[in-house]
């Protein structure tokens, strides 16, 4: 026990690695990351879902209208993009404090396993979008007989 040592964070040095972080993310994926991760900006929360027949995908994005969302499939990945635009302030209020989130979103999920394509529903209400996705049907396995040469 006595290797334990308390983690001191030296202001500096943690900032300068955050940055190179961010920016080894971006040059690997050709645009920023998203910056929900550096506490600069925000993303939607999402939780997937597995059942029998289909995979439930549900992203909290409050504030915005279901026509700023666009989503899209290929294969496999399922991305869903937007903004969410910050009110206009009123001319004779001043803010205390500013805790809404909003700007420019992205997010891409892996679903666990291939997806039917043409059986996707996307509905939205209170904030919360839910997209079911039917899973496709696995090919049928045919056992092949081995012959004996002649």
């Amino acid at each position: 026990m006595k290797n334990l040592v308390p983690w001191k964070k030296r202001s500096g040095e943690m900032v300068g690695r955050h940055q190179e972080f961010n920016d080894l993310l971006e040059r690997f994926f050709g645009e920023p990351f998203p910056k929900g991760l550096s506490g600069e900006n925000w993303y939607p929360s999402v939780d997937v879902s597995e059942r029998d027949k289909d995979i439930i995908v549900k992203a909290e994005i409050p504030g915005v209208e279901k026509e700023d969302i666009d989503i899209a499939l290929e294969g496999r990945l399922l991305t869903f993009r937007g903004e969410k635009k910050h009110e206009k302030e009123e001319k004779n209020e001043h803010y205390h404090r500013v805790e809404s989130s909003f700007g420019y979103y992205r997010r891409t999920i892996e679903l666990p396993t291939a997806v039917d394509e043409s059986k996707v529903e996307a509905k939205y209400k209170n904030g919360v979008l839910k997209i079911t996705l039917k899973k496709a049907t696995e090919a049928e396995t045919r056992k092949i007989e081995i012959k004996s040469e002649s």
